[in-house]
C-alpha cells in the first residue's frame, strides 16, 4: 500500500485509518446480514472518496468494486471484499506504528 509523503496527510491518518477500520467492522457485516444495498453502496462509496482524497488509491479502487458488489447484491462477494479492505487498513495502520505516525 502506497501511503503519501505529504506530511499533513500523514498526521491525519492515524484517526482516518480507525474510524474507517471501525466502520468497516461494524457497519460491514451488518449490512450484508440485513441485505442493506443502499447503505453498503452509500458505505463504499465514501469509502472511495475519502481514500482518493487521502492519496490511498489501492483501497479506494476496492472501493468502487464494493459500490458494484452493492448495486449487484452480490452478498458473498461483497463480504470478502470487505474484508479485503480491512485487511488494507490494518496493514496501514502496522505502518503508520512502524514509522512512528501512530500515537494510538
Amino acid at each position: 500500500m502506497n501511503i503519501p509523503d505529504d506530511p499533513f496527510i500523514q498526521e491525519l491518518l492515524p484517526e482516518f485509518v480507525d474510524t474507517w477500520l471501525n466502520d468497516m467492522e461494524t457497519k460491514l457485516p451488518i449490512y450484508i446480514e440485513t441485505k442493506n444495498a443502499t447503505d453498503l453502496y452509500r458505505l463504499a462509496h465514501t469509502l472511495k472518496g475519502s481514500c482518493y482524497q487521502f492519496g490511498i488509491d489501492e483501497v479506494a479502487q476496492k472501493g468502487i468494486d464494493l459500490m458494484a458488489l452493492a448495486k449487484a447484491e452480490e452478498w458473498e462477494k461483497s463480504l470478502i471484499m470487505g474484508n479485503e479492505i480491512i485487511e488494507m487498513f490494518k496493514e496501514a495502520k502496522q505502518f503508520l506504528i512502524d514509522k512512528g505516525l501512530y500515537q494510538g
